[in-house]
């Protein structure tokens, strides 16, 4: 289940960071309104955290982060989702993950659904901090496990699958 898959470390003066991305921004504004079709398919399928494990674990925390940071912002200004309530506690829920996902690919060099299980429960229970101190609760957090359990496959699974078949 491991891959060798060609993985980039892009800096933050390279054009490239800028247009992946801008990329990533642009397919967490689509993806979300197509999973949005389906009943609470936001807080199932979690469809921003998808790109961003893929974005930041092929081109590196860096273009990760960037669009960690513009991706619920950017939407909340053209589509009004995520709400403005939820926006801090998103925003840094992905940019944790985008974090976590890049340093592993930096530092393991590969991809592997164990790998890629790793990053996601250990991006997890720094989320669950975070919303902690943002917040106060953690509901939101366990509602990822609960509600969201297949998004969190679909996670693991789609982003091993993209980064497997993508040069």
């Amino acid at each position: 289940m491991e891959a060798t898959v060609r993985l980039y470390t892009l800096n933050y003066d390279e054009a490239k960071t800028y247009m992946w991305a801008a990329i990533f921004v642009a397919c967490n504004l689509v993806l979300p309104q197509v999973f949005h079709l389906i009943p609470q398919g936001g807080i199932i399928f979690s469809p921003l955290s998808l790109v961003i494990l893929f974005g930041a674990y092929k081109f590196g925390w860096k273009t990760g982060l960037l669009a960690a940071l513009l991706s619920p912002t950017v939407n909340h200004l053209i589509t009004g989702m995520p709400m403005m309530d939820v926006l801090p506690v998103m925003t840094v829920k992905l940019a944790v993950l985008a974090l976590v996902a890049g340093l592993a690919a930096q530092h393991f060099k590969t991809v592997s659904l164990p790998l890629l299980l790793g990053v996601v429960l250990v991006s997890k229970a720094i989320e669950a901090l975070g919303e902690l101190a943002l917040t106060g609760g953690i509901a939101a957090t366990i509602a990822d496990f609960t509600i969201g359990w297949p998004g969190l496959i679909l996670q693991i699974v789609g982003a091993w699958l993209i980064l497997k078949y993508t040069k």
